[in-house]
């Protein structure tokens, strides 16, 4: 049941259908108890697939097998970082010291104090980078093995490895071993506690000690606005003007549904949306439903039919304006990128210009995320979600958190449990535990039609029964991606080069999925890259390219809001809130009831 729908001409939602035919049903492919035998297993293995990993381990380990030159390369590879650990252990004997930290990852920061460069502790450290340096040798440039199954057995041992990190060990770890010392054990009586009421909090499904400060519409999500539009799976907010006059065209905001909305709307701060609001422009944003399990059945492209058009419907209704800027945030930018498509295969000239923030559009190479996207493990998951609905919060909170397993994991149990330090809970932290769930449906659709065939960058990707082709967009397009992104690496999201025939503002930022995005003006620990490729420009490779870019300190915001000015009318006066002449009703105030789901 819709409430309040305005009916815009060009937005009718018509039918609802699913992207990809049908979803798959447990029932129709496999017996009822084989389904359920194959969910237990799933849960019980975190929601990996074991046979995709034996499968991974046999296709390595037969072809390491068959190649004898291969074998012999690593192992002297072993031999001389063997050899290299034991001169390392002389010149530290006749005072030499070491710096683990530049032979560890860019954001691995757990051998960065002072004390791991002393004897014997920078040892321990160099000899497990030089561990994982050999694994990650070890599987790759494997003749015949396939590249998944390679960076699937990569990931898995590293996940091994990161357990028996000297870092996570009180004796062999500096500044553990100094605090217990200093502390004469409170400090591991304190963890102790920490982990105890951490692990109560988890078996009752609560949120992280802090993260209730942290309310939407009371200390975040506080942006001033209306709720002016509501479906069963979105409501869509209209935020107040600050300014005396606004440009004409809206901006619409499609954020990603596995997470909720606010994540552009913190703290006065750091909001993009207030930001957006204080830059003289007309902001819309989708808040999207939680949905339950009874929602199983909710596909893909009714996020489109549902949220994106009726938003644009509405925000054009509001403002009067013939055109829209559409910008989306993860995979609401994918889905912005297919309604962007779609619109433009059907000649809706509504969009002004078209904004992706940490979004994929070709998923061939999606990162580390694409290691849980292969048919064994697609089929677990299946059946997981076939029993419960969707797909739960902490299920996808463990999977993303494996991805950043050292920020994420590591890091905060060697200070929450080892050095008994409480870290206050930030706002995005506190956010980030406020998950969301996926419906049965739409996580399938999306894993197989996206993931595994990359049927939109490919051309084959349907809606409303007919393809699209993202080429069709010849709007103007801003793209930012963030240097650690592990969800949408910016290699792949700089894909859309190839993929469109329009002129792109691609921006690079520092930071990761969330904080590369949440980059506020005034921070002093940020910088970007940034570089305008017209229409006509020959390719250039991610590498070229950073090469190429202008870098600038500071925040990305001021270059996406003089974009959209630059692509948008003179300033007018601001249309009201609603618009009760075409049935556009305030249905509340913002942040909504959605979000407190």
């Amino acid at each position: 049941m819709v409430e309040n729908n305005p009916q815009p001409a060009t937005a009718s939602p018509g039918n609802l259908q699913a992207l990809l035919g049908s979803a798959p049903s447990a029932s129709t492919f496999e017996d009822p108890v084989d389904s359920m035998i194959h969910a237990a297993l799933g849960r019980f293995s975190g929601g990996f697939s074991p046979l995709s990993l034996a499968q991974a381990w046999f296709d390595w380990g037969i072809h390491l097998a068959v190649s004898p030159a291969r074998m012999a390369e690593l192992s002297m590879q072993a031999i001389g970082a063997v050899d290299q650990l034991l001169d390392l252990a002389s010149a530290m004997a006749r005072g030499r010291k070491c710096e683990p930290c530049k032979h560890s990852l860019p954001q691995d920061k757990r051998f960065r104090s002072p004390a791991w460069s002393e004897w014997p502790f920078a040892f321990y450290a160099e000899s497990f980078l030089a561990a994982e340096r050999w694994w990650d040798e070890a599987t790759s440039k494997i003749h015949g093995a396939t590249r998944h199954d390679l960076a699937m057995l990569n990931f898995v041992g590293r996940q091994a490895l990161d357990c028996v990190a000297p870092s996570n060990f009180v004796l062999i770890n500096p500044d553990v071993l100094q605090q217990t010392i200093d502390d004469k054990g409170a400090n591991l009586v304190r963890g102790l506690q920490y982990a105890v009421k951490d692990l109560q909090r988890l078996l009752e499904n609560r949120r992280p000690l802090g993260a209730e400060k942290f309310h939407p519409g009371k200390t975040v999500a506080q942006t001033a606005g209306k709720v002016v539009y509501r479906t069963r799976l979105a409501e869509i907010i209209q935020y107040t003007p600050t300014t005396e006059t606004v440009r004409p065209e809206p901006v619409v905001i499609v954020p990603a549904w596995i997470m909720k909305y606010y994540i552009l709307d913190l703290r006065p701060e750091n909001s993009l949306v207030k930001y957006l609001v204080d830059q003289g422009f007309m902001v819309f944003v989708i808040s999207w439903k939680n949905p339950a399990p009874e929602d199983r059945d909710i596909g893909f492209d009714d996020y489109r039919l549902e949220g994106i058009l009726p938003a644009l419907g509405v925000a054009g209704q509001i403002t009067g304006a013939r055109r829209v800027h559409l910008a989306g945030y993860c995979i609401g930018g994918t889905l912005a990128g297919i309604a962007a498509a779609t619109m433009a295969r059907d000649l809706d000239g509504r969009l002004a210009s078209l904004t992706l923030f940490a979004a994929q559009t070709d998923f061939k190479e999606a990162g580390e995320l694409k290691l849980f996207v292969d048919e064994s493990q697609l089929a677990i998951l299946d059946d997981i979600m076939w029993e419960q609905g969707n797909l739960t919060a902490s299920q996808m909170a463990g999977t993303f958190s494996l991805l950043r397993s050292n920020d994420l994991i590591w890091s905060r149990l060697i200070n929450h449990y080892l050095l008994g330090q409480r870290e206050e809970v930030s706002d995005i932290a506190a956010w980030s535990s406020d998950a969301t769930r996926l419906p049965y449906r739409m996580h399938s659709e999306y894993l197989r039609g996206l993931y595994l065939n990359n049927d939109l960058a490919e051309g084959r990707y349907i809606v409303d029964g007919k393809a699209i082709a993202l080429q069709d967009i010849r709007l103007p397009l801003f793209a930012v991606g963030a240097e650690w992104d592990h969800v949408a690496p910016w290699q792949s999201v700089y894909k859309l080069h190839l993929l469109t025939e329009a002129d792109i503002t691609f921006v690079l930022t520092n930071g990761g999925h969330n904080q590369g995005i949440i980059s506020p003006p005034g921070r002093v620990d940020r910088h970007y890259r940034i570089a305008a490729t017209p229409q006509s420009a020959r390719h250039v490779d991610p590498k070229i390219w950073l090469e190429r870019a202008a870098y600038r300190e500071g925040s990305w915001w001021p270059e996406w809001g003089a974009w959209l000015a630059a692509h948008s009318g003179q300033p007018v006066a601001p249309p009201p809130l609603g618009k009760e002449d075409a049935g556009i009703r305030l249905l509340g105030d913002a942040p909504g009831t959605y979000v407190l789901g």
